[in-house]
């Protein structure tokens, strides 16, 4: 099994930047599409990011231009970089990983991280 572990969230002003990680324990991460979702208190969790094993990213269009999605596979660890941040991307962000795209951006994937809680205030 895949256990990933998030971190980087914190406390940060409306405009500002923040950078997630998410450490995968698995040693054939380089195999694995990763993603990242989030949820705000009672809301549904909404999908944020893609990433391929090649590099290839998608954004959900809340977050584009704002937050890339990237991933280093000589450290097995996916990131998440985000700027120009506003008070509704507050929320707890969550890593996934599984073997195809498909799995990962509709929510369905078997390996979760127990997520990083990102605040945006004003």
């Amino acid at each position: 099994q895949v256990q990933l572990v998030e971190s980087g969230g914190g406390l940060v002003q409306a405009g500002g930047s923040l950078r997630l990680s998410c450490a995968a324990f698995e040693r054939t991460f380089s195999s694995y599409a990763m993603g990242w979702f989030r949820q705000a208190p009672g809301k549904e969790r909404e999908f944020v990011a893609f990433i391929t094993r090649i590099g290839i990213t998608y954004c959900a269009d809340s977050v584009k231009g704002r937050f890339t999605i990237s991933r280093d596979n000589a450290e097995n660890t996916v990131y998440l970089q985000m700027t120009s941040l506003k008070p509704e991307d507050t929320a707890v962000y969550y890593c996934t990983a599984g073997s195809t795209a498909s799995v990962v951006t509709s929510g369905r994937s078997d390996y979760w991280g127990q997520g990083t809680q990102v605040t945006v205030s004003l």
